[in-house]
């Protein structure tokens, strides 16, 4: 596959943003919206994994050199919301929260979005939004 251009890296951005931005309610806020870098945080005190946090990490949307890093937490805490992620998605999981993106395929954006439902929902469950 040949390197992805500036231009390609920025629609793919965009286009994983746009499904990650209608989270951006209540207790879920951006904290850096710039280009090239969307970061949402539940900004609530949360008890999680034995621990006191004064706030969240949800999802990210990260321009790198190669790809898009979509950085979604709701995988790193509930083994349930991972087994929602569908298998072309989860193919492009590397790590343990961060998928790296290389196209705007309206199949896996479907699924992105998909993924960003299933981990809203766990986090109001756990009463972290």
């Amino acid at each position: 596959m040949a390197k992805l251009t500036q231009e390609e890296l920025l629609a793919i951005f965009e286009a994983v943003k746009k499904e990650v931005k209608p989270y951006e309610k209540g207790t879920v806020k951006a904290r850096i919206d710039i280009q090239g870098k969307y970061d949402l945080w539940s900004e609530k005190p949360v008890e999680a994994f034995g621990r006191k946090y004064p706030a969240m990490a949800f999802a990210s949307v990260i321009l790198q050199s190669g790809y898009v890093g979509f950085y979604f937490m709701p995988v790193y805490g509930s083994d349930k919301v991972k087994e929602t992620i569908p298998a072309e998605l989860l193919k492009t999981l590397k790590g343990k929260a961060c998928f790296h993106i290389k196209t705007t395929d309206k199949d896996l954006m479907k699924q992105i979005k998909q993924a960003l439902k299933s981990g809203y929902d766990a986090y109001k469950k756990q009463g972290w939004v």
